[in-house]
């Protein structure tokens, strides 16, 4: 068994995917919103269907390594149960979502078929 990669602040740009469904829409969306305003963090849109590589429900916030420290620790503690994707942004966007995707909660099988 394999242990899941928890994230580390070793890059300068970061995106954090929180996956959800039907039954846990609000809270997720109000965890992004409430990380954008706490942290000044740029929070994407809800996507209520999968998108590009993400095979569930998501929603994508930016942040930089200075709010690592920070922002990890209080998403992981926030996040009730939810699986949260961390991937570095190094505009290698396979590298970004294997080699440097971390994850909090249980990892999800991405669709990494787009990069290729």
């Amino acid at each position: 068994m394999t242990e899941t990669k928890r994230p580390i602040n070793i890059h300068k740009g970061y995106h954090a995917h929180v996956y959800f469904d039907r039954d846990t829409l609000e809270f997720a969306s109000n965890l992004c919103e409430e990380a954008g305003s706490l942290f000044g963090l740029k929070i994407g849109r809800v996507h209520q269907k999968p998108v590009g590589p993400h095979p569930e429900w998501s929603c994508q916030i930016t942040f930089a390594s200075k709010h690592f420290d920070e922002f990890i620790p209080w998403i992981d503690k926030k996040r009730n149960g939810l699986t949260v994707l961390v991937h570095a942004l190094t505009d290698n966007d396979l590298k970004d979502h294997t080699d440097y995707a971390y994850w909090l909660g249980d990892s999800v099988t991405l669709n990494l078929s787009m990069f290729y």
